[in-house]
């Protein structure tokens, strides 16, 4: 039996097992790494505000958390791509479910000794795993399946990304945020020992949760080891072509495609890496509740993408994607320019409306790569650095604007535009030739 995706390519899939709903259990098993790096995503929106007082960092020193995993996804999306090829899907996915528990582990000596670059390399390590996971699991998911139904096949395996984007802020928000704030008048009259102490509990608090993270990384590993998936090879059809890596950006919707997805996850992580200081200073909220309120745009952002889910089924994908595109730019404007609780309001709803932006970018990016799809998921996952470069950038304004966090969100706003660009002329497939 064959499966064509909707790139056109072609997949050995086994015969055995009957009908279609043999793709169900793989699927499900598919959908639980969706969450599981949602987690981890999720967390780093407690861990930027939790280490900056931790470790008594500025707004620009505190986004080189974001920095440490997106800038992982750059340097491994060609080696992810390679593996994928040299040892298949499945034993890829194993590799990057390893990989994200040893760097949770790593968080272990680095609350002991607070050392903040020991953080930094643990979620670099993190970064990689999910590089791999995710560049397995993305197309792998696209073509588990009718070729049809592909975004929306993605978009339902993401919403589960989305339920962790929830339950990631409100458990750090337990486990990990303390609740004790000092300003820095009541730091300095701190004794050295007293001050250390402080500094080390605080520190000390990302233990648990991810001693429990990579915990249950290892055991999804080991599931994986012993569960059969259908084995999806690409067969490159008739007469076609093979370009090599850089060549195939002469598709170019794939190039556009690369350039929305880089705006797209600097513009998600620049929401969310400031969200809880965002609702302390505006908004007037304790750390806990900020944390509580980054879970309801964690649920906003699942709610999106279910109900996309159910709404791709009679709206064509581009054309979600640039309403959404819309919203999401005057909801940016009600950020920078509106007062108190109205800005978390405003917030969330971004929260909502980019939910489908990420899978329906990467599913549009690879319409009629037919053979070269894993090397476009390649360049896709790779242009998640956005993620490790703008939120910096975030962080640099606002410094210079004196700590104005509101000034900052006129990055997120730049990026929907590009991505309604794309949405509206970039997304149409058309090869130049050369």
């Amino acid at each position: 039996m064959q499966l064509t995706n909707q790139t056109g390519d072609q997949h050995e899939v086994p015969t055995e097992g009957g009908n279609g709903n043999k793709y169900l259990l793989p699927f499900i098993l598919i959908t639980s790494l969706f969450f599981l790096w949602g987690m981890a995503h999720g967390l780093d929106g407690i861990l930027i505000p939790h280490l900056k007082k931790a470790c008594q960092l500025n707004n620009r020193q505190s986004t080189l958390i974001d920095t440490a995993i997106f800038f992982a996804y750059f340097v491994m999306a060609i080696p992810a791509g390679i593996i994928i090829k040299k040892i298949g899907y499945k034993n890829s996915i194993i590799t990057g479910l390893l990989v994200f528990a040893a760097g949770a582990f790593l968080f272990i000596p680095a609350a002991n000794t607070r050392t903040y670059e020991l953080f930094l390399f643990a979620l670099f390590i993190i970064g990689c795993g999910l590089t791999i996971l995710e560049t397995s699991a993305n197309p792998y998911a696209a073509i588990l399946g009718p070729p049809e139904s592909s975004s929306s096949r993605l978009n339902l395996a993401a919403s589960f990304n989305g339920l962790a984007a929830m339950l990631g802020p409100v458990l750090g928000g337990i486990f990990i945020l303390s609740g004790v704030n000092y300003t820095r008048e009541q730091m300095a009259e701190m004794s050295d020992t007293t001050r250390v102490s402080y500094l080390l509990e605080e520190a000390s608090t990302v233990k648990v949760p991810y001693i429990i993270l990579g915990s249950v990384l290892i055991l999804v590993a080991i599931i994986f080891y012993f569960m059969h998936l259908p084995s999806m090879k690409s067969k490159p059809t008739e007469n076609e072509v093979k370009p090599g890596f850089f060549s195939v950006l002469k598709y170019k919707h794939l190039s556009w495609a690369v350039v929305a997805q880089f705006f797209y996850v600097g513009a998600q992580v620049c929401v969310t890496s400031f969200f809880v200081r965002i609702a302390q200073k505006e908004a007037g909220l304790d750390e806990k509740t900020a944390a509580y309120y980054l879970g309801i745009y964690g649920f906003l952002f699942m709610m999106g993408r279910f109900s996309g889910t159910f709404l791709l089924k009679f709206i064509k994908d581009y054309i979600l994607l640039s309403i959404y595109c819309v919203i999401s730019a005057f909801l940016c404007l009600v950020a920078i320019y509106g007062s108190g609780i109205y800005i978390i309001y405003a917030l969330g709803g971004i929260g909502f409306f980019m939910s489908i932006m990420f899978p329906t970018i990467f599913s549009l990016g690879l319409v009629g790569l037919k053979s070269n799809t894993e090397t476009g998921s390649s360049w896709l996952v790779m242009s998640i650095v956005g993620g490790a470069i703008l939120p910096y950038a975030m962080g640099t304004l606002i410094d210079i604007k004196h700590d104005d966090i509101q000034s900052g969100y006129i990055i997120p706003l730049f990026c929907f535009i590009i991505i309604l660009y794309f949405s509206v002329f970039g997304r149409r497939v058309k090869i130049v030739k050369q």
